[in-house]
């Protein structure tokens, strides 16, 4: 039943937003350059890799030795209005409709961190992965890994379609307040999986 409604939706949704998707892509190309999407490999479902679509939000600016400048350089006010709309977001229901991934699950995170895991941690691999999840509209950015962490394995526990609904309502109503998108000083997940190997 879920598979059901995730193609249903992801399917309907993006014919309703073709115009959108068509006139966000020749803006990214215009302000941001090619490639328009980012692609990028994420563990989905029992960690089995996929390839995740996204509208892309960073330039290639690089330094004198050819190497790519931090993301916080090449963060443009366009790219930054993407990912406060979660615009940058909606290619990603080319993946839902492939069977990649969910309207609902756990964020996927990057393939790298799979070995990082605890037990525990690791059971948020056992759904699909989703473009919104339990963290999301729980605190997104302005809550711990490890609470986010916490709150996927929850879902895993007790999804159910009820529980999805009640996500995308929720995911919905952040998304137009726009709360939870970013908090000064927010760990990055990089950075906190990179402390956790480390033992800091």
């Amino acid at each position: 039943m879920k598979r059901f409604i995730d193609f249903s939706i992801s399917l309907i949704l993006l014919i309703a937003f073709m115009p959108l998707l068509v006139a966000i892509a020749a803006l990214v190309r215009t302000k941001l350059g090619s490639p328009v999407l980012f692609r990028q490999t994420r563990p989905g479902l029992n960690g089995y890799p996929f390839l995740m679509y996204k509208f892309r939000t960073l330039t290639d600016e690089r330094d004198d030795k050819g190497n790519l400048l931090p993301d916080a350089h090449r963060m443009t006010r366009f790219g930054a209005l993407l990912r406060k709309l979660s615009l940058d977001e909606l290619p990603e229901l080319t993946n839902v409709l492939k069977g990649d991934m969910s309207l609902v699950g756990p964020r996927p995170l990057l393939m790298q961190y799979l070995k990082r895991y605890s037990i525990d941690q690791a059971r948020r691999h056992d759904v699909k992965p989703g473009i919104t999840g339990w963290a999301q509209i729980n605190g997104r950015n302005l809550i711990s890994w490890p609470e986010k962490f916490k709150l996927d394995v929850w879902y895993v526990d007790n999804q159910s379609f009820r529980l999805d609904v009640k996500i995308l309502i929720l995911t919905i109503v952040q998304v137009y307040k726009r709360e939870g998108v970013q908090q000064e000083g927010h760990v990055t997940a990089e950075e906190f999986m990179g402390n956790k190997e480390n033992g800091r």
